[in-house]
């Protein structure tokens, strides 16, 4: 099966740029209601994600942190516990699903490493679910 069909594209996906500033970070976050999120370059390649956890051991360096300084500090310098890893377009099934069980979601790259969107974890099991049934129903 050909992963695209899970993909929710670029347009349609939330997202941060690592030169953004912690402020724009969390208030794309709040304002989706994200846990984690993906962060591009200005080339816009997917370069890691942000998780909130990562936000707040980050945000612990600053002790006199309040708005206005927030837009002073560039997220890429925040250090992330461990990034999504992203799959190309052209990969297999089982090896999204191998990458799912461990992450939210799956960021999916063209093969110049460009981020076209993301495929959700819920999207994977809705699928796995819906052929279940299906063969449960066989049976």
């Amino acid at each position: 099966m050909n992963i695209l069909f899970f993909l929710k594209p670029k347009n349609e996906v939330a997202y941060v740029h690592d030169y953004g500033t912690l402020r724009q970070v969390l208030e794309t976050m709040e304002y989706h209601k994200y846990a984690s999120i993906p962060m591009l370059n200005r080339e816009g390649e997917y370069v890691g994600t942000i998780t909130e956890g990562d936000l707040l051991w980050g945000m612990k360096r600053y002790t006199d942190l309040n708005l206005k300084k927030a837009e002073t500090i560039f997220i890429r310098e925040f250090p992330r516990k461990a990034d999504y890893e992203a799959v190309s377009a052209d990969s297999d099934m089982e090896d999204l699903i191998k990458k799912a069980m461990n992450q939210n979601f799956v960021p999916v790259v063209d093969d110049q490493k460009k981020f076209i969107g993301i495929i959700t974890r819920k999207s994977i099991i809705e699928y796995c679910y819906e052929k279940l049934k299906k063969l449960a129903e066989e049976y």
